[in-house]
């Protein structure tokens, strides 16, 4: 079963198309942190990332995405980037978890809202 699932989907891990190429064609380029592997062709004209985990895009740090899109043509180390202040190291997207952000009022929030200025209707 793991041999099928690798054959037709991305989003567990490579697949063995992916693989194949990146066996085949692939050049090691480097890592980031969460243990992702970026790879590019011999001629440097394709550029893609083997994912440590999750294949969520949003876990690319930026350096690493600007080289990848070709806005850099240095691979992340050999150059620094210049980060500003107010930016914020990545954090993943909690978007369906327990931790998603509930505001005041939803359905999953934990504090009740009391409203003063709304009065429900009751059917007489």
């Amino acid at each position: 079963m793991r041999f099928i699932k690798r054959l037709f989907t991305w989003w567990d891990s490579q697949t063995i198309g992916t693989q194949l190429f990146t066996w085949r064609k692939g050049q090691l380029v480097g890592g980031d942190a969460q243990g992702n592997r970026y790879y590019q062709t011999a001629d440097g004209k394709r550029r893609w990332v083997i994912y440590n985990g999750d294949c969520e895009a949003s876990r690319i740090p930026v350096d690493w995405h600007g080289w990848l899109h070709h806005t850099f043509s240095d691979r992340p180390g050999t150059s620094e980037l210049v980060h500003k202040d107010w930016e914020k190291p990545h954090q993943d997207n909690l978007t369906g978890t327990q931790k998603a952000y509930a505001p005041a009022g939803s359905m999953r929030s934990t504090k009740p809202v009391v409203r003063e200025d709304y009065e429900a209707w009751q059917p007489e």
